[in-house]
């Protein structure tokens, strides 16, 4: 319904009660303060009560406030600018503790990313990347400390991983020309969502590669491109990308694909730890300082 919501409230405002018609007023002209306001300061704004605002939400047909509150969230993250996100965010902190109020924020970002990400889905995807011929990673702006991330374990994994970098659009097509159906192209993007990495996604779908999306939600424009999705929450700290649920989930990945592959990455670290020790890479227990 986070599509819809704005026109669902255009819609009831001539049935909706006299409480209920402020709230949707504030919301029609202020979606993207009320999008992150709790139902209890929602109406201490519009001078209602907090009942009144969870009877909003039911009457929209919602099932509590939060959810009509996600779908707001939703529906506005990917459109707000660098300002309005430092504007939200200020309103949502305040003078509060900062480090409790962003912490926090991202546990119950990991939560929710674990309460609803499909199981079936994730283990698809940890097949696909298992099989695949080769593996090509993108991810531009925020996202690119996701892709490195992946791509960094990966490598330790697999001899076949490309992770696709650039700020052209033109060199991301060139990085990937010989994609094809055996391949799997992972595609990591979170609002405001990359038009580069959506445009090479559809590349690589319409050379029958295996599309995975790593994302926020179905509203993302990833979501629709891809055949397999891996969808975590993720939220804006000021005009600080927070990423944490999506890097948990990533991690999850490796550990599931390591498992996978366990007698290549033992042998795989077994060679690494006798080149480590043969050219001194990691010093000892008990050894001297250089």
């Amino acid at each position: 319904m986070s599509r819809d919501i704005l026109l669902a409230i255009q819609r009831g405002m001539g049935t909706f009660s006299k409480g209920q018609k402020l709230i949707g007023r504030y919301i029609l002209d202020n979606y993207d303060k009320a999008a992150f306001m709790t139902a209890a300061k929602l109406g201490r704004t519009v001078k209602v009560s907090e009942s009144t605002v969870v009877r909003f939400a039911a009457e929209l047909g919602y099932d509590g406030y939060p959810s009509m509150q996600r779908a707001l969230q939703e529906m506005i993250r990917s459109k707000l600018t660098a300002v309005q996100r430092i504007e939200v965010a200020n309103d949502r902190i305040s003078d509060q503790d900062i480090l409790a109020k962003v912490v926090q924020a991202d546990i119950d970002k990991i939560r929710l990313s674990l309460e609803e990400l499909s199981r079936e889905e994730f283990s698809a995807v940890v097949d696909a990347i298992v099989r695949a011929n080769r593996i090509y990673i993108l991810g531009v702006r925020s996202s690119t400390a996701l892709s490195h991330f992946l791509t960094f374990y990966f490598n330790l994994i697999f001899d076949n991983v490309r992770q696709v970098q650039s700020t052209l659009a033109s060199e991301m097509f060139e990085q990937m020309l010989r994609v094809g159906p055996e391949d799997v192209v992972i595609g990591i993007s979170f609002p405001r969502y990359s038009t580069r990495t959506a445009r090479a996604m559809e590349f690589a779908r319409d050379q029958g590669a295996t599309v995975v999306a790593v994302t926020d939600s179905e509203l993302s424009p990833l979501y629709q491109i891809a055949s397999l999705r891996l969808l975590a929450k993720s939220d804006m700290a000021s005009f600080v990308d927070s990423l944490v649920a999506p890097l948990s989930m990533l991690n999850a990945l490796i550990v599931a694909v390591g498992r996978k592959k366990l007698g290549e990455v033992t042998d795989t670290f077994r060679r690494l730890e006798q080149i480590w020790d043969e050219y001194h890479v990691y010093e000892k227990a008990g050894d001297p300082s250089p």
